[in-house]
Order: C-alpha cells, then structure tokens, then sequence
C-alpha cells in the first residue's frame, strides 16, 4: 500500500524553523499499531493522520511513542495539506477529533488559524519532581491545565536560559511543562517540555497556547496578543481570546513532499 505524505514547518514563514509536522492523509483508517508505528518511523514530533468524512474531516495525532488528545502545530500542517495541496477552497474547515470539532481559517493574509477550546486552567501545588527538574528557578505561579502543567517565571531571559532535568522531568505525572514569562518584545514567551511523550522540547506547541492565552489575557487585559516559544527553531504566534475559545494564527513552509510503502 502506497500513501501519501507531506512534512511541513509550521508558525514560521522560514524552512528549517517552526515546529515540523508530518501529515498522512488517508481514505480510510489503518489499525492503530500501523498508525504509531509510521509516526515513530518518521521520528518527527507529531504526525497527523486524517480522513475526509460527510461533515469535512477526522483528525489524530502521534508522537513517536503515544497518541495524543490535541496538536496545534500538526493541524495547522494538515489544514494547509487540504488546502494548498488537495486544492480545498473554503475559507474554513472543520476536524472531528478526540478534543471535539477544530475549526481552522483561512486568512487573508494567507495566515491559518486555528479556533480550539480553552483550556480548564487551575491553580496547583506543584507535585513532586517539578521544582528539582527546573533546578534554582524561581516558580512564581503553578497551574494545571487538562493537559500540561505551566509554571510562570519572573521574565523572557529566565525563560530562554532554562535547562531543565529531563530525566526528573519525565517522572512528573502529566503530557508536558510549559514554562512561560511576559515577554520582551511580544506579549508573552514560553517553552514546552514533554519527555513523558517523547519529546524532550517541542519546538512550537498550539495546543499549549489554549493555556497560556487565557492566563496572559487576564493578566494583561487585552484578548489580542502576540506569542513566541522560545525553542532553538522558534516561532510566532498571533492569538485571540474569544470566550470559551482561542484562536491561534500562525505561518507555514512546506518542505517536503513524497510518499511512504507499507505493508
């Protein structure tokens, strides 16, 4: 069986930074064991899997080693895939997934957003391993949302300069850690780490900004604002808070295109 497969750099306008994607579109759907076993061959952070259905599409995403219950940056790689390649011409498109229905817009500007739920943010004690993975860095706040922790530093250089235990990190029960500050030139910045699935830094992670952007906008008092995750590749964000919803705009460069032969 021969399939097809695309591998793009998502929230950049640069090949080479943003975080890469690969997307398998498919007519149907392949045993789960097949599934993880083409993301783990491609050994990128995410790879999206997806089928056209009566009310648009089905989504899934897989790390190398799990499947995961949302992905921003791997939507975004798989909505420019129906768009730009498969030759969509709405202006949006809807994804059935394990975290409901993902809207992703086309912009004028030629920006994708994405308009995925908030985050069910709370304040935390932080469990056990947290601070010790995270060394002398002072935690100003500790929340936990559906899916990650987030931990809140006093700035941008306390951000970038973090070099966490990876190996302490990993035992800290939950999908990842993003560590986050206000920034110095955009609203805010952040990081993210998930060793527990995978990946020790993700380079740029959507689906973490339905929990930072409640929490800047409150705390910042505007619902319109500016992102950059602070990865070695980088990468920007336009984001709106919108009630219950965040809509996450971002860039993408293809790189690669081809196709893969399983059994």
């Amino acid at each position: 069986m021969k399939l097809p497969i695309y591998q793009l750099d998502a929230f950049t306008d640069s090949i080479f930074q943003g975080n890469p994607a690969a997307v398998v579109p498919l007519d149907e759907w392949l045993p789960d064991e097949k599934l993880q076993k083409i993301a783990l061959e491609n050994m990128l952070p995410e790879t999206a899997f997806y089928i056209q259905t009566e009310n648009g599409y089905h989504i899934r995403w897989f790390t190398p080693v799990t499947e995961v219950d949302l992905c921003g940056h791997a939507t975004l790689a798989a909505a420019q895939v129906v768009f730009e390649i498969e030759g969509n011409q709405a202006q949006e498109i809807f994804f059935d997934s394990r975290s409901g229905v993902l809207r992703v817009i086309r912009e004028e500007d030629g920006w994708l957003t994405l308009d995925f739920p908030v985050d069910q943010l709370k304040v935390a004690v932080p469990p056990p391993g947290l601070q010790e993975a995270l060394k002398s860095v002072e935690m100003l706040e500790v929340f936990r949302g559906n899916f990650d922790y987030m931990v809140v530093l006093q700035n941008e250089e306390e951000v970038r300069e973090l070099k966490p235990d990876m190996i302490i990190l990993s035992t800290v029960p939950t999908r990842g850690v993003i560590v986050t500050a206000k920034g110095d030139e955009v609203d805010f910045v952040s990081r993210f780490f998930a060793p527990q699935s995978g990946i020790d830094e993700d380079s740029v992670t959507g689906s973490a900004h339905t929990t930072l952007v409640p929490y800047w906008a409150e705390k910042l008092q505007k619902t319109e604002l500016t992102a950059r995750q602070l990865s070695n590749r980088g990468g920007l964000l336009r984001c709106r808070l919108e009630g219950e919803r965040v809509l996450i705009s971002g860039q993408l460069r293809e790189y690669m295109r081809g196709e893969i032969e399983i059994d």
